[in-house]
């Protein structure tokens, strides 16, 4: 016969009662140091024993035989999976000595963890405006985003370094890679490289301060080489700029710091690539005209989009824009905000929208007319991107992205011209996200909201199961 052995739960029982081992034995009629071996499993349980713990604590000898340190082994090792201990972790012999030795600690531990990812995936779903102000700000995502919005997104020591690298090496759009390539080596001795794909680690780019080379892998197109080189020429020539910009920046962490770095370096890429002053008149003269403007200045569509948000400069404003991109899953992955319009931060976007549409029509620029539950009224495109394709396993890697401007300045885009504005009535009604959605009667609603209580009466059946 199978040897039973119920060290953690005879453990547990005798603390249930507050006993000590020497009282649990009294009990049982057996000595303090057999109820010892029994708690350590260096003794199997006996059928007189098994009957002794059901009479007196009135307990089912199954539950006390039943061996649920398997289950609980397997949920510690899931828990244990989590990036959050990604630095390093118990091996099986700890896990097993910790269920055996310190069950209530285990149990509260998968408790405080299942509570945590319970936690986290509420904040996913509930979107930026549903979290309480102290996670928002230790989100760098989010003290990134502010920032930006703080600054209007707009930052004039970036802009005139820009302009005056492009005074200083006057170049055509096409020939920019050239003409940084040569910046980099005849000021700063810094080689550019372009590397086989399987030699770069997964990278698109490395730069090697120390022996002075920067690596660009062969994945990237023109448009990304010329841009990537821009990059890494404003942390080598206005590194001080950076911190200069960030010294009064609300962030705790060096990790937040730093990659609000590499927000800046990619706006100083961008003004270098698109100049202020030609890309504000481009935009006027060609009614944002957005491939029109890659086209000119040698840069993708989504390059063009998100400069677009930047025009700012009190003397020369552009069309305050929002922009946001998301993946097929729609989540988040890049969002910046000249406007009023609320972005979600961790997706779950209306999907009324047609963001998400864009993904059916790859390519093809979608206008919509918008109204938030506010009331206010937005001009919406969207458009697929497309991510660097080199190889087999990276075919359709497209995100979406959406660019979007008050009402107010709809009539300055061209697309506006070619889409009848509907009546006030007949905007597509969005929202945020679900969650934080008050509308009500929505065909497309998938949550309950959080700050209101929607009807139901029993008698009838609305558009959704969430309101009748």
């Amino acid at each position: 016969m199978q040897k039973t052995f119920i060290g953690t739960q005879l453990r547990q029982l005798r603390r249930d009662h507050s006993q000590t081992q020497v009282e649990m034995g009294r009990v049982l009629g057996v000595s303090a140091a057999y109820i010892n071996l029994l708690e350590k499993n260096q003794r199997s349980l006996s059928v007189p024993v098994l009957m002794a713990l059901a009479d007196h604590y009135n307990v089912d000898w199954r539950d006390v035989v039943m061996d649920k340190s398997a289950n609980i082994l397997a949920d510690l090792r899931n828990a244990i999976q989590d990036p959050l201990f990604a630095g390093s972790q118990p091996d099986i012999q700890e896990l097993r000595a910790a269920i055996d030795h310190a069950p209530s600690l285990v149990q509260n531990f998968l408790k405080l963890h299942q509570s945590h990812r319970t936690a986290m995936d509420n904040i996913m779903r509930f979107g930026s405006d549903g979290m309480p102000p102290e996670l928002l700000t230790s989100s760098p995502e989010t003290i990134i985003y502010n920032f930006f919005r703080d600054h209007f997104n707009y930052f004039d020591v970036l802009e005139r370094a820009a302009d005056a690298l492009i005074a200083e090496e006057p170049s055509q759009p096409y020939e920019m890679q050239r003409t940084l390539r040569q910046r980099l080596f005849t000021r700063h001795g810094i080689e550019v490289e372009t590397w086989p794909v399987e030699q770069m680690s997964e990278s698109l780019r490395i730069y090697d301060a120390e022996r002075g080379v920067i690596q660009l892998s062969e994945a990237l197109d023109y448009q990304n080489r010329a841009f990537q080189l821009a990059h890494i020429l404003c942390f080598v020539e206005l590194s001080d700029s950076l911190n200069d910009i960030t010294a009064g920046m609300k962030a705790e962490s060096k990790r937040a710091i730093a990659r609000c770095h590499v927000e800046l370096a990619n706006y100083f890429a961008a003004a270098v690539l698109m100049p202020y002053d030609a890309f504000h008149a481009m935009a006027e003269q060609s009614g944002y005209d957005i491939d029109r403007m890659a086209s000119a200045f040698a840069v993708s569509f989504e390059q063009v989009c998100q400069r677009l948000t930047t025009l700012q400069r009190e003397t020369k404003r552009g069309v305050p824009f929002f922009f946001l991109r998301v993946d097929k899953a729609g989540n988040v992955t890049k969002r910046f905000n000249a406007t009023s319009f609320n972005i979600a931060e961790y997706g779950g976007s209306c999907p009324v929208w047609n963001l998400h549409t864009a993904f059916r029509t790859p390519g093809v620029i979608l206008p919509q007319f918008v109204e938030l539950p506010d009331g206010e009224k937005f001009f919406t495109l969207a458009r697929t991107t497309e991510r660097p394709v080199y190889s087999m396993q990276t075919q359709d890697r497209r995100l979406a992205i959406s660019l979007g401007c008050e009402i107010k300045h709809a009539h300055k885009l061209i697309y506006n011209s070619t889409f009848q504005k509907p009546a006030d009535d007949a905007f597509s009604k969005i929202g945020i996200n679900c969650h934080l959605c008050l509308r009500r009667n929505c065909s497309q609603r998938a949550h309950d909201p959080l700050f209101a209580e929607l009807n139901t009466d029993t008698s009838r059946r609305g558009e959704t199961r969430y309101e009748s």
